[in-house]
Order: C-alpha cells, then sequence, then structure tokens
C-alpha cells in the first residue's frame, strides 16, 4: 500500500477543541459521532491549514489564539516536491502547514515554518487534499463546476489552465489593438498635417544664423547709396582729401610737438598719443575702403533677400511663432511625426501579436475540446454504472458541449450534465431534477468517479452520504473503501454501513462542564467500533441484536 500522506493533524485551542494530536494511518478513516458533537471542527481545522478563510469567533473562549497544523508525507507526491522546490520552501519531502489565528482575528500562515500568503498556501493544497463536501450536490446545479468535474476527471487541468492564459492574453492584445486602432484614424489625420508642415518647413530650408544674417544684409543693401557716399565722404576726410585731412592735420601735429618734445614729459606724452592716433585714423581709413570694396548696389540682390525674408515671415506667422523659433519647430513637428511613425509600426506588430496569441489560443482550445469529447463519454459510462449501484437503474447520465458563438476563456464549448432518471423520457439538466435524494445519489457517483482518477493523495468526504441509507449506503461505503486502496481517505459519515467499511474508526465525542464545553477524538479499537455502529444502527438505546448486527457488518468490510 502507498505510504500515509496526512501524518498528523494537531489543534489547540480551536472552536471547541482545547488540545489534539490525531495521528492518521492509510486507507479509509471513518469519523463519526453524535450530532453537535462537531466532527466538522476537524476538517474546519484542516481547512485552515490549506489557506481557507479565518472566520471571527474561530479561538476557543478564553485562549489567546489557536494553533492548528497538519504534516504530511510528500516523498510520494512529485508535484508538491516540484511546487515546494520552485517556492523554495522544500523539507526533504515533509510538508508542515500551520495556521495561528489570534482572538482578534489576525491570522498567519506558514510553510515549513515560513510565513506564507494564504493563496499561496491554497495553491500547494491543490496538490494535498481534495475536499468533497456535503453540499457539493448544490454545486451540481452550476455549469462551471460541470466543466471543473470533467477537466478534472480528464487530468485536462492544465491544458484548460493553457487555454485560459491564452485567451486572456489574446483579449489584452486585440483590446490594446482595437484601442489603437480608433486612435489611429485620428493620428493618420495629423501624420498628414505634419507631413505637409514638414515638407513646407524643409522646402524652406532655413539654415542657422540665416536669419541674421539676412536681416543685415537687407539693411545694407537698402542703404548701400548712403553707406558708399558717407563712407567715402569718411576717407576723404580721414586721409584722401587734397587739403587739410585727417592724416596731413595730425602729422604736422607730430612737427610741431617733435622740436619742443625735450621740453617736458608732457609734451613726449602728448606727440606718442597724436602718433597713436596716426596710426588709429589711417587704419579706419584702410577698414572703410575696404568695407566700401564689398558694399555694391545691387537691386537684384536686395530683392532676392527681402523675398527670402518675405518667405520666412509668412512661415513664422501662419504657425504664430517668432522667425527665430522656426528651427527648433521644425525639429519638434518631426520628432512627433517619427513617434506617430512609430507608433504605427507598434500598430502593425501588435496586429500581429494579437494574431499569433489568437492563433495559440485557438490551438489550445481545439485540444481542449477533442480531450473534452472522449473523456465526456467515459466519465458517462462510468456515472451510469455508478447509479445503477447506487439504486437507480434506469438513469443515464450524459455531458453535453454545446459550441460556443464566440471565444471564451474556458474553451470553444460550454459544458452540462444532462440526467434521463427514468427510460422513455428526454435528457434534462441538472437542475431540473425535483427529487433531492436522487441529486445527492447523482453527485455521488460523479463524486466517486472523479476521485478515481484524481492525483491528489488525500481525499475528504464531509457527509456525502446525506439522504441515502440501507443497501445503497453500503454500495456507498465499498466504493469509499475501494479508493482507500490506492489514496488516503477520511469520510465523516452518520451511515452505519459506510462507517463499516473504515479501515480505521474515529469517534468525535463532546463533554461539558460549568464552565466551558470540550471536544475530543478517540480511536476506537474493535470492541469499541462494534459499538459505535450498534450505536449508529439502533439509536441510544443499543441492543443484544443491533452489536450482533454491527459486529456482522464488520466482519464482512
Amino acid at each position: 500500500m502507498y505510504s500515509i500522506m496526512l501524518n498528523q493533524l494537531t489543534i489547540r485551542d480551536f472552536a471547541i477543541v482545547e488540545n489534539l494530536d490525531l495521528e492518521l494511518n492509510q486507507g479509509m478513516t471513518v469519523v463519526s459521532g453524535e450530532t453537535g458533537a462537531g466532527k466538522s471542527i476537524m476538517l474546519d481545522a484542516l481547512g485552515l491549514t490549506l489557506g481557507k478563510r479565518a472566520e471571527g469567533g474561530t479561538v476557543r473562549q478564553g485562549a489567546e489564539k489557536a494553533d492548528i497544523s497538519a504534516s504530511f508525507n510528500i516523498s510520494s507526491i512529485p508535484s508538491a516536491n516540484k511546487w515546494l522546490e520552485e517556492n523554495d520552501l522544500d523539507n526533504e519531502g515533509e510538508c508542515i502547514l500551520r495556521r495561528v489565528i489570534t482572538k482578534e482575528g489576525r491570522s498567519r500562515c506558514y510553510i515549513n515554518g515560513r510565513p506564507s500568503p494564504a493563496n499561496t498556501v491554497k495553491a500547494l493544497g491543490e496538490h494535498l487534499i481534495a475536499i468533497h463536501g456535503q453540499h457539493e450536490h448544490q454545486r451540481l446545479l452550476k455549469k462551471d463546476h460541470h466543466r471543473t468535474l470533467l477537466d478534472d476527471f480528464a487530468g485536462l487541468s492544465k491544458l484548460a489552465e493553457q487555454t485560459r492564459s491564452s485567451f486572456f492574453l489574446w483579449s489584452k492584445l486585440n483590446a490594446e489593438y482595437l484601442r489603437l486602432s480608433e486612435q489611429s484614424a485620428e493620428q493618420t489625420a495629423r501624420v498628414q498635417l505634419l507631413s505637409y508642415q514638414i515638407e513646407e518647413l524643409d522646402q524652406l530650408a532655413l539654415e542657422a544664423d540665416e536669419l541674421a544674417k539676412l536681416e543685415n544684409e537687407q539693411k545694407t543693401l537698402a542703404n548701400a547709396g548712403e553707406i558708399i557716399s558717407t563712407g567715402h565722404s569718411f576717407i576723404g576726410i580721414a586721409s584722401d582729401a587734397e587739403e587739410s585731412n585727417c592724416v596731413q592735420q595730425l602729422n604736422h601735429c607730430q612737427q610741431l610737438l617733435a622740436s619742443i618734445a625735450s621740453t617736458s614729459p608732457s609734451v613726449r606724452q602728448a606727440a606718442e598719443m597724436i602718433d597713436s592716433a596716426l596710426i588709429q585714423v589711417e587704419e579706419a581709413s584702410t577698414e572703410i575702403r575696404h568695407y566700401l570694396d564689398r558694399v555694391e548696389i545691387n537691386p537684384e540682390r536686395q530683392q532676392q533677400v527681402e523675398d527670402r525674408l518675405t518667405a520666412i515671415f509668412d512661415i513664422a506667422r501662419k504657425h504664430r511663432i517668432k522667425p527665430e523659433e522656426i528651427t527648433e519647430f521644425h525639429q519638434k513637428l518631426s520628432d512627433e511625426l517619427s513617434t506617430l511613425s512609430r507608433s504605427d509600426e507598434e500598430l502593425e506588430q501588435l496586429a500581429l501579436d494579437a494574431e499569433a496569441a489568437l492563433t495559440d489560443y485557438k490551438n489550445y482550445a481545439h485540444k481542449l475540446s477533442d480531450k473534452r469529447k472522449k473523456a465526456a463519454n467515459k466519465l458517462s459510462k462510468l456515472v451510469d454504472q455508478q447509479l445503477h449501484n447506487l439504486g437507480m437503474p434506469s438513469a443515464s447520465i450524459s455531458v453535453d458541449l454545446s459550441q460556443l458563438d464566440k471565444p471564451n476563456a474556458n474553451g470553444f464549448e460550454e459544458i452540462e450534465f444532462l440526467i434521463i432518471t427514468n427510460q422513455g423520457q428526454p435528457a434534462k439538466p441538472l437542475g431540473k431534477i425535483a427529487s433531492g435524494g436522487e441529486l445527492s445519489r447523482i453527485s455521488l457517483a460523479i463524486q466517486v468517479i472523479t476521485a478515481q482518477t484524481s492525483t491528489t493523495p488525500t481525499l475528504i468526504f464531509d457527509e456525502v452520504d446525506v439522504g441515502i441509507g440501507g443497501a445503497i449506503a453500503e454500495v456507498v461505503g465499498k466504493l469509499l473503501r475501494q479508493l482507500g486502496d490506492n489514496a488516503q481517505i477520511l469520510c465523516v459519515t452518520h451511515q452505519p454501513q459506510v462507517a463499516s467499511q473504515g479501515h480505521q474508526h474515529l469517534f468525535v465525542s463532546k463533554r461539558s462542564d460549568k464552565q466551558s464545553t470540550h471536544t475530543q477524538i478517540d480511536r476506537l479499537n474493535k470492541e469499541k467500533r462494534v459499538e459505535e455502529i450498534a450505536r449508529m444502527l439502533g439509536g441510544i438505546d443499543i441492543t443484544e441484536r443491533s452489536m450482533e448486527h454491527a459486529r456482522e457488518m464488520l466482519e464482512i468490510a
């Protein structure tokens, strides 16, 4: 037989449990007790270690905190070992989950001694335990649960998740593509305007510092006549006039000062100043002469310059900017056009990415559909067999896969379980079944079948046998015992026929004193087990007949 998976459950100050250390074995373990004794407390506590939401009031009255831990042997659970390794939480084949809840309502989860978020614990718990609750038949009324059951039965959970992930990726990319496409229509108009404006500025081809140079040249050309006349007058006065030009006068001054230069330092200093002035006047005259050589009266060039300036100022007025800002404005428009062009490239790439994501989704969804169709037929046949064993000989279940009109995160089809309870009747949705007892049996049949294919090593059945009894309950007990040959089964039950099939039996009892109420769980030996089965058969008054019946049930189990 396989190794024990859930080894031990330890509960401190939870609900009405003060102190409980429970060791669990292989096979099928049944849990029974009187109504109100707290049979589900153990499962509630276990659920908390698996990341279930902690409700207020879970701490035992008078205690500061509840402390619950569950120890698992995962040496033969590859998926759990891999998960722990990937999350850097491995502990050499052992896994200890712990939950601490304070009376103020604060809660902490631990995996192998390390604090972990509840969602992380839940993700690990999926590899360890599957809980089939007493209200499972109510979930059967929801189509989403039908899909989950089929996918779990067929081992398609990973493929279904790949389908969902690829769908959401495609949806995201497609939505972004549509959003940008709507913007693209506006961008197209903007691109056209920018292209026209930039082409106009390109044709203008304004060079750096060109405006200042043109303005200076225009002033020179517009005043060329006056400049030439004034310049020649200056040269004449400075150096070229035949009589009394500056140079001649300064030379005469030099001669006058030379005759008295030896009489005083002041005279010598004045003579030096005249020498300097003479040099500067001659240089100024030369500079003006060279300048006048470049100045010409050129109406044609003047017109060209003025036309160029007119074009520059017209562009500036058109864009409501200063002429000196044209170069910066040109660069700004070019940068914007480049950005919009990149947006078009990105839009094209986004379209390709969305198309590739849709292709991936379709590939996953097609594979999922094919496998679902095959699994649906197999599941229907197996469930039918169990329904016949459970006292519904005319019942027949089918798994309907209806094609959806558009892509969906869960694949191409909607999945719904349909049932025929009597021959000659049409198949109906499970929600149309009037009998709660029939729905409970259908739920139990499906749970047993899906449990047989489950890779989860520990399966918990919490009062799933509600609404059945007699020979049918015995069938249920045998089915669960068979499951116990390959998985660790924990079953809370009120049915003696089910309880008698267990490999071991836990009894939950409640005792009260004046101050408080306490729950305890005892492992029953053979004789105590006979007494409990007899109690379950006959109620409070245990007769010898019920004891004999109990022994017989245990012997043939």
